[in-house]
């Protein structure tokens, strides 16, 4: 079960964190991954894992609000690959700050990547999919387009915006063969949490993990590597059937508070 051989997945923002936990799975899987970031080490750094461990990849690096840019590294990926079978938009920047003190500069900066980037990737691969039958989007979105997050203000904004172009998308090429579905986490231990802890409480960097793993009714945050096994289900043939779904995986946040 849960096979992805012979097919070609691209991951956006595959270098750390979640989106590298999905790479790492889905080519033990027996996908090709496509790694795509903006930094260079961290993306190279993930192939040589995935190919050190016998699977395959490539990567390129990748700014996904930049739609020029875009479309060069899916021209690429298409000139050596026979399709793209799988897209994974897991790209995004976070923000922390109330409707007073986000700035337009901030606003600007994660419409950019955080709508724009979904935008620019979904519809470069959307034509090559469809022509050859079918294929998959994954959108990476968040609780806090469920629920109110307090100091999420912008944040919040770009997430509600990916889960309705998630439904959009599934409705509009369903006809197609396209399924189209997002993930929607709580706080995940990633290395940006550690930095954003050290950053904005330094010295009291482990008891402010505690204090955010305990906001989770669960007691803990998310593991990337949870979120990347609810990503190989939706991603594989075993979930044919599901589309137009926004899936929380969130120890509990929005229904047990």
């Amino acid at each position: 079960m849960f096979s992805l051989a012979q097919k070609t997945a691209v991951i956006t923002g595959a270098g750390s964190g979640i989106g590298k936990a999905i790479a790492l799975l889905f080519a033990r899987q027996g996908a090709h991954v496509e790694v795509l970031d903006v930094n260079d080490a961290q993306a190279s750094g993930v192939v040589k894992e995935i190919v050190d461990a016998g699977g395959s990849a490539d990567w390129q690096r990748c700014d996904v609000g930049d739609r020029k840019n875009v479309q060069a590294v899916m021209a690429a990926i298409a000139a050596r690959r026979p399709c793209i079978d799988i897209l994974v938009n897991n790209a995004g920047i976070a923000h922390i700050g109330t409707a007073i003190n986000t700035s337009e500069e901030d606003m600007d900066r994660l419409y950019r990547i955080n709508i724009k980037g979904l935008h620019h990737c979904t519809q470069a691969v959307l034509p090559p999919m469809i022509e050859k039958g079918g294929g998959v989007v994954l959108n990476l979105c968040s609780i806090a387009a469920m629920m109110g997050l307090s100091d999420r203000f912008a944040y919040s904004m770009t997430k509600g915006a990916v889960l309705m172009m998630t439904y959009s998308i599934a409705k509009d090429f369903i006809g197609q063969g396209i399924r189209c579905n997002c993930i929607c986490p709580a706080r995940v231990h990633t290395p940006f949490v550690d930095g954003f802890i050290a950053k904005t409480y330094p010295g009291r960097e482990e008891e402010m993990f505690a204090q955010l793993s305990a906001a989770q009714p669960i007691g803990r945050m998310a593991r990337p590597e949870e979120i990347a096994a609810l990503a190989l289900y939706l991603c594989s043939d075993e979930a044919s059937f599901v589309t137009g779904s926004a899936y929380p995986i969130d120890g509990g946040a929005v229904n047990l508070r």
